[in-house]
């Protein structure tokens, strides 16, 4: 496995019965973990990039859009995966490079059951990605337990990588790099044009959201690249997984860390610090941006929307 940070979220969400609060990972970093192969194929720049559909894949989405793996002569396309088998996919070969958490997020959690377990109470506490978290919240179905974009110890810590097939590295180390480079550089993007960002990605319908929610979604992310904090993170991850029992109680986690991380050509902190991006007037979150979600549940007036829900609960008093 070899290893470089991008970002991502992640929510844990107490129902309103229990105690509660948002818990979100902090998006930032420069990772790449790879599946190791001994098989060498031809040099290509063509790349597939997996994805799933969550406001922290922003990078992802940015990087197509703004053209930065082009900038960098790769011709991408997109392979949309599942949380169910989305490593498998990875270790099958269906793409070659995406982003996604150091430690897995939990497990899987379909966007279309949560909702409804919530409602019957059939669980009491989860763990999410953005959007669901914000739109739960915005439902009124959970309140935050704790933010770990913004509570200690986890708000200095970077969360997801850049996720790289071992086979793929193997056969096309340029392309890896130049791919790498491309995410890099949309977190960067992303980090300084927040709200366009989070528009850009439900108007050209990656995401299943609208543009006020994933706004507000994405304001609780942080993308600050770094090849270093990676470093720092993939030893971080690998000495908390054992000491949680989820690695073998005889694994090296120095070696394993070692093993794990890969520094690419033309991916270092010094050429981050030295990479510039555009500043975007109104891409940033305006400070009244929770009144404007409020007003687009208000005008969509769906049947889950928690506004609706209070209209008919005023009605019938």
């Amino acid at each position: 496995m070899s290893i470089h940070i991008s970002c991502c979220s992640s929510t844990f969400v107490a129902t309103t019965s229990i105690l509660s609060q948002l818990n979100k990972f902090l998006c930032v970093a420069a990772l790449v973990i790879a599946l190791t192969s001994c098989k060498k194929e031809a040099a290509s720049n063509k790349v597939r990039v997996g994805y799933i559909g969550l406001t922290c894949e922003a990078p992802i989405f940015t990087a197509v859009e703004k053209g930065f793996f082009k900038e960098e002569g790769l011709e991408v396309s997109l392979v949309k995966c599942e949380w169910a088998n989305y490593k498998d996919v990875l270790a099958l070969g269906g793409f070659d490079i995406t982003h996604h958490l150091v430690m897995y997020f939990l497990k899987p959690i379909e966007q279309g059951e949560l909702g409804l377990a919530l409602d019957k109470g059939e669980v009491d506490a989860v763990a999410d990605s953005e959007p669901i978290g914000s739109l739960l919240l915005a439902q009124g179905k959970v309140k935050n337990v704790a933010d770990q974009a913004k509570d200690a110890p986890y708000k200095d810590e970077y969360c997801c990588a850049v996720i790289v097939s071992g086979k793929f590295l193997a056969a096309n180390p340029k392309a890896a790099a130049a791919a790498t480079r491309a995410l890099l550089k949309a977190a960067k993007w992303v980090e300084a044009n927040p709200a366009a960002a989070a528009r850009l990605s439900v108007e050209k319908k990656y995401l299943a959201s609208n543009p006020e929610l994933n706004t507000v979604a994405i304001s609780h992310l942080r993308y600050v690249p770094s090849v270093s904090g990676a470093d720092e993170a993939v030893k971080s991850a690998a000495a908390e997984m054992k000491t949680a029992g989820m690695l073998s109680p005889s694994t090296n986690v120095a070696e394993l860390a070692k093993r794990a991380f890969a520094h690419l050509d033309g991916v270092s902190d010094e050429w981050l610090n030295q990479l510039e991006v555009e500043r975007l007037a109104g891409g940033q979150v305006p400070p009244d941006q929770d009144i404007r979600l409020f007003a687009e549940l208000i005008l969509s007036d769906t049947e889950e929307s928690c506004c609706k829900a209070r209209k008919s609960l005023a009605k019938a008093k």
